[in-house]
């Protein structure tokens, strides 16, 4: 969501600011643009992909040894070019700052008033060209300080890159509640909101952190924290993956994901040899004697994967565990208790909601923190005491696959090592679940060997307009993960419930019309789930079974069954969601959507 990119060189730097830009594009956008310093300051935007954008810059000749660019994501604005980013001020036809930013400014309106009334005149509805307005109001010769005064006065989150028309070769930058880091290059310096966009450029990478402010110039960098005090920030080596994945036999990039879903369980699992605390940190012994409770705080698929996590959690390890929905958690009152373990989940460890639920969290008194995330150099894994990381390689598709079957292997290993630390894994049982752990990757793909059928289901379901998706127990929320990915990707409006609550509700929606999936695996639920498919039948709804092949649930007219491999266990809910990956994949193929950028969304979350 949203990207920034900028750099300061005694070379042409368009071409490393469109790269970079190329680099991000994963994370989801809806326009672009760039602005260099070209004995002045000129730019190009698009609400058509990089590669116009691209096209248009080199068809203008546009060129300069400093400049920022960027990727929106609207929130204010409705996507055009006029709202597209670098935002000028005082105005177009005199340019004298250029800005780009990511993030929400809530107190956009009162100052938007207020440069009003002190003649700015607005050509946008962002919330961005207010700080662009602020910081030339505040210019008196020196950017840095400008910015500084500026970001003093906004409210809300933000990472921002300036330049001014009269300080070539300097770019100021600022974060607060949203990621920016500095790349370091030989006699150049650069911007970024993620180290990926300068995959090729450079690999020494600054991680700001919150309330720094930046100045970026040929020779180096100098940062000033919050209170404007001059500090060091640690260099770290970062590489960083291209982001230019190659696509090889598959048509798209989730497709590649979810085949490439057994490698990435497997390096998740690779130096797993047993059960140890140490698996997610060095201070994890004596964090995990101090807990004893867990509560789980993620968005989306990430959510989900922490709901399952808590069946494993309460059933295994014997531990009371709550699972809150980040972007809800902190705007409740809750009952804080310092003896929890909060557990973060997310793909990119950037995501804005969790990571304010974590500090609301970590506010209330409850000191103790685990992130399970996919990114190392991540803001998550920074804020955590301790981390697991996810070994899912990069996640170029929007609709979430690999990570979430790798947070799944991630909070699997977490259970049993609560078990163990409380004394409820023995150890036959930890052998026991070694073994299943390093089968799964076979495991999976011998379900992935069903795609020829996945894709006779889903030519029923591409004149569908509404689906229901049904699971008991452990395989309610991937019947949620699965009507999740069905809307995102194919848009058609899909929900998820237990099956044992249809006859409360969503019965009244069943009609031969709506496809209604079941996810049936072979445990002690079963007999329970076959009396609410026949309710089902009974209402001439037409059932998509994905079942166990121990499971006795035969075809016949109205059911339509895929056959899984045996039941898995407690592992089983990481096989059965990988037929409804692709069975949401095959859907939007065939209704022509645009599989990994869905309309209206963005990879990396990073707004509230």
């Amino acid at each position: 969501m949203c990207g920034i990119v900028g750099a300061v060189a005694q070379r042409d730097i368009t071409p490393i600011l469109v790269e970079g830009l190329k680099r991000l594009e994963y994370r989801g956008y809806d326009s672009c643009g760039v602005a260099v310093h070209v004995g002045g300051v000129k730019r190009a935007r698009s609400t058509s992909r990089v590669a116009e954008l691209q096209a248009q810059v080199q068809a203008e000749g546009l060129s300069g040894s400093t400049g920022i660019a960027h990727t929106r994501w609207a929130t204010h604005g409705v996507p055009s070019t006029h709202n597209a980013h670098p935002h000028f001020s005082p105005d177009e036809t005199r340019p004298r700052i250029a800005l780009v930013h990511n993030g929400i400014i809530e107190n956009h309106e009162a100052l938007r008033a207020e440069l009003q009334a002190a003649g700015y005149v607005f050509v946008s509805q962002t919330d961005t060209e207010v700080i662009a307005h602020l910081v030339d109001q505040l210019y008196d010769g020196d950017l840095f300080a400008a910015v500084q005064a500026a970001v003093k006065r906004l409210q809300g989150a933000y990472a921002i890159a300036v330049f001014c028309a009269a300080e070539p070769h300097r770019v100021v930058g600022a974060r607060e509640g949203s990621p920016l880091i500095v790349g370091l290059g030989q006699g150049e310096s650069f911007l970024a909101s993620d180290a990926m966009a300068l995959a090729g450029v450079t690999d020494q990478i600054i991680y700001l952190e919150e309330g720094d402010v930046v100045d970026v110039q040929l020779g180096g960098v100098a940062i000033v924290d919050a209170a404007g005090k001059p500090v060091e920030r640690k260099v770290r080596t970062v590489q960083a993956h291209s982001g230019q994945a190659e696509l090889g036999p598959y048509r798209h990039y989730m497709q590649k994901e979810i085949f490439e879903q057994p490698r990435a369980i497997a390096d998740t699992l690779d130096s797993v040899e047993r059960i140890h605390p140490e698996l997610f940190g060095d201070e994890a012994a004596k964090v995990f004697s101090q807990i004893d409770r867990v509560l789980i705080l993620a968005c989306g698929t990430s959510y989900y994967s922490g709901s399952v996590a808590r069946y494993w959690l309460e059933s295994i390890a014997k531990i009371p565990t709550s699972v809150e929905i980040a972007s809800e958690y902190r705007y409740r009152e809750s009952v804080p208790d310092p003896r929890t373990l909060v557990v973060t989940i997310s793909q990119s460890g950037e995501t804005a909601d969790t990571l304010a639920a974590l500090k609301h969290a970590r506010g209330l008194g409850m000191q103790h923190t685990l992130t399970i995330c996919n990114v190392e150099t991540s803001a998550m894994v920074r804020e955590c005491k301790l981390h697991f990381i996810t070994r899912a390689g990069a996640e170029i598709g929007v609709a979430s696959t690999k990570a979430f079957t790798t947070q799944l292997v991630a909070l699997y290993l977490l259970t049993l090592t609560l078990a163990k630390q409380f004394g409820r894994l023995s150890a036959g049982a930890e052998t026991a679940e070694l073994k299943a752990l390093r089968h799964l990757p076979a495991a999976v793909r011998s379900v992935l060997a069903l795609e020829p059928q996945t894709i006779a289901f889903a030519e029923q379901f591409v004149p569908r307009d509404n689906a229901l998706f049904l699971g008991r127990g452990l395989h309610y929320p991937i019947a949620l993960e699965g009507a999740l990915k069905l809307k995102e990707i194919s848009y058609i409006h899909a929900e998820a419930y237990p099956a044992g609550e249809l006859k409360h509700g969503p019965l009244a929606l069943v009609t031969d019309a709506m496809p209604v999936v079941t996810v049936a695996p072979n445990d002690a639920l079963l007999e329970k789930l076959k009396s609410n498919m026949q309710e089902v039948r009974a209402r001439g709804g037409v059932l998509y079974v994905f079942a166990d092949d121990d499971t006795h649930i035969e075809p016949q007219p109205g059911i339509h069954v895929l056959r899984m491999p045996e039941h898995y266990g407690a592992l089983s809910p990481i096989l059965h969601v990988i037929p409804l990956q692709l069975l949401a994949y095959h859907t939007a193929v065939a209704r022509g959507t645009d599989v990994d950028k869905p309309r209206n969304l963005a990879k990396s979350v990073t707004v509230e």
